[in-house]
């Protein structure tokens, strides 16, 4: 695929979150992209020559489809059981409007989507977490993107708008197993954000064809310095 690197537009869904947060930032300082579009329900709150922000309701994004043109489509939307207060509000945030997002993009002739999913997705699994996310991942791997990206990051480190006590306990014990195990446990070592991030940022420009898949530890050696990916 002849891409000019220097020109590309990214569109960026759930810019806000934990991982998205840094998502953006390295986008603008990143010297393949000329605009950042940055879709959610609030804006930023901060500007920037390259960014662009479209505020939109995800139960209404076709109102935003003209916006939706681009090279590289980075989703990152997600929430949790508990913040969701229902097996039906969780499915539609981290399914219904991911798909979308991925139907739409893939109509506006978007060429590369990034995904950041979960450790442990599998649309077998007993648990209704781990299942939804891979149907998600089997529903855009099937789309015809050039090429997808799937970010199976483990347990998130990284400061949060709200407390999330399980995920903090849980960083904290596999902390102390990783620095006993060793690489035996990488995979599921706690990741911190910004290396997830960077890790997406680098992938897109590799400008690779086809589906791939990228689990912590994998993630983390992409990443490597969070801090140089400009």
């Amino acid at each position: 695929m002849n891409i000019n690197k220097s020109s590309k537009v990214a569109l960026v869904f759930g810019g806000t979150g934990l991982i998205g947060g840094h998502l953006v930032k390295f986008l603008l300082s990143n010297s393949a992209y000329q605009e950042i579009r940055v879709f959610g329900r609030r804006l930023l709150s901060f500007e920037h020559p390259k960014l662009r922000q479209i505020v939109c309701d995800f139960d209404d994004l076709m109102s935003a489809t003209d916006e939706m043109q681009g090279h590289d489509v980075f989703i990152c939307l997600g929430t949790t059981m508990a913040k969701a207060g229902s097996k039906e509000a969780f499915y539609k945030v981290d399914h219904d409007y991911v798909v979308q997002v991925a139907e739409i993009s893939k109509a506006q002739n978007v060429t590369q989507l990034l995904l950041v999913s979960s450790i442990g997705a599998d649309e077998t699994s007993r648990f209704f977490y781990n299942k939804v996310k891979g149907q998600v991942e089997n529903k855009l791997r099937s789309m015809g993107f050039w090429s997808v990206h799937i970010f199976r990051p483990s347990i998130l480190l990284g400061e949060r708008n709200e407390s999330r006590f399980g995920e903090s306990f849980a960083a904290f014990l596999m902390k102390g197993i990783s620095a006993i195990s060793g690489k035996i446990f990488k995979k599921y070592s706690p990741i911190a954000s910004q290396a997830v991030a960077a890790a997406m940022v680098q992938v897109a420009n590799r400008l690779e064809s086809g589906v791939h898949i990228y689990e912590s530890d994998v993630i983390h050696d992409i990443a490597g310095q969070y801090d140089k990916v400009s």
